[in-house]
């Protein structure tokens, strides 16, 4: 049976060194590529994609249909309109369903697909899952590259003798088997629970328990189940941000330019911003800080965001960009992030805007 083996280009850092690690690592791998075309990303994003194109081949520019014959600059503004000028936010986020979401599922269609994530051995989330059956995701950075909805299904207690008949199928006889068995026969229980069993089979043996799953998920109607075989199975890499950082750099692709850290100085003090994420130039995720980077480094993309802003909504709770932008603001916002980064230094930690605002909220496009 035909799965197709889909990858999403965000223009970000993960899925960049994901989809360049896959074609180095799996190069048999028929990965298809895609981007969700907003119409309003960054132009260091833009060159990252030109340049992610160039190294792994095509990348197809996902766009609503509606969109190609609509009289707006872009699809953003075209949905913008049929909103009302409703702006986008953490609680209606109908920019990341209307451009990016619907959109993939549209590429999708009925196939079977397995989307491979670019979520991080470092990073404690598990990102969008598909409602769509036929729509799979699977997580290569990280010691499990399973989905929580496959996991909770592999040790279901309903499930547990079908789970012991694999194991025991599969184990390797010695003096380990009867301490994995042992694992694998206890029940999920208040105090031995999803993840606490998950990782104690992990901990014995990453490769056995990929091919266990593999097993049970023949049973079901997952598409990795349709596959004959899933060379991940046999991967037990972990990669974290170093990694990521490693493998843009030695692939010759590089990191997007807004990653780069520019320094600036108040009042005698220096500290340095950049954007701690990929997405649109107004994303709503964005901190202060991030939105007086592009003030100072894209101010007419600033003045852009700013036009957005009518009839009360903003793109910041209780904050206009016209207030945010004052000089004394401006100052205050800067100075903020400077004592943010003279903390972290004290505590030896990371002092880049990425290591201070962390990767916890992500646009879902990067999840797909």
């Amino acid at each position: 049976m035909n799965v197709r083996h889909i990858l999403g280009i965000s223009g970000g850092k993960d899925s960049a060194a994901l989809a360049i690690y896959l074609k180095k690592k799996y190069p048999n791998l028929a990965i298809e590529y895609y981007n969700s075309d907003t119409g309003c990303e960054l132009g260091e994003t833009e060159a990252l994609i030109d340049r992610l194109e160039a190294y792994l081949g095509k990348i197809v520019r996902l766009k609503a249909v509606e969109v190609e014959n609509s009289p707006e600059p872009t699809p953003f503004h075209h949905y913008l309109k049929a909103m009302g000028g409703f702006l986008p936010s953490p609680q209606a986020r109908w920019c990341t369903k209307k451009m990016k979401l619907d959109r993939f599922e549209e590429f999708v269609g009925d196939d079977y697909a397995i989307s491979y994530v670019g979520i991080r051995g470092d990073e404690d989330r598990d990102g969008y899952i598909s409602s769509k059956p036929n729509i799979q995701a699977i997580f290569p950075f990280r010691k499990n590259i399973w989905s929580i909805d496959v996991i909770n299904k592999v040790l279901h207690n309903d499930n547990i003798n079908q789970l012991i008949d694999i194991y025991d199928k599969l184990c390797p006889d010695g003096i380990m088997k009867e301490d994995i068995m042992d694992i694998v026969r206890k029940p999920l229980s208040k105090t031995f629970f999803y993840s606490k069993k998950m990782n104690a089979l992990l901990d014995f043996d990453i490769r056995l328990f990929n091919h266990v799953v593999f097993e049970y998920l023949k049973t079901t109607d997952y598409p990795v189940g349709k596959l004959d075989e899933f060379p991940l199975m046999d991967n037990a890499d972990v990669l974290v941000k170093d990694d990521i950082f490693r493998t843009l750099r030695e692939s010759g692709v590089g990191v997007p330019a807004y990653y780069e850290e520019i320094p600036f100085e108040v009042d005698g003090k220096k500290g340095s911003y950049c954007r701690s994420r990929s997405g649109c130039y107004f994303c709503f995720f964005q901190q202060k800080i991030e939105w007086i980077w592009l003030l100072e480094q894209h101010p007419d993309l600033y003045k852009k965001a700013m036009e957005f802003e009518k009839d009360g909504y903003t793109w910041n709770q209780n904050e206009s960009l016209e207030d945010l932008c004052k000089p004394e603001r401006v100052r205050q916002i800067k100075l903020d992030i400077i004592k943010r980064q003279e903390e972290n230094r004290k505590q030896e930690k990371g002092t880049t805007l990425a290591d201070i605002l962390g990767d916890e909220i992500m646009c879902a496009n990067c999840f797909i």
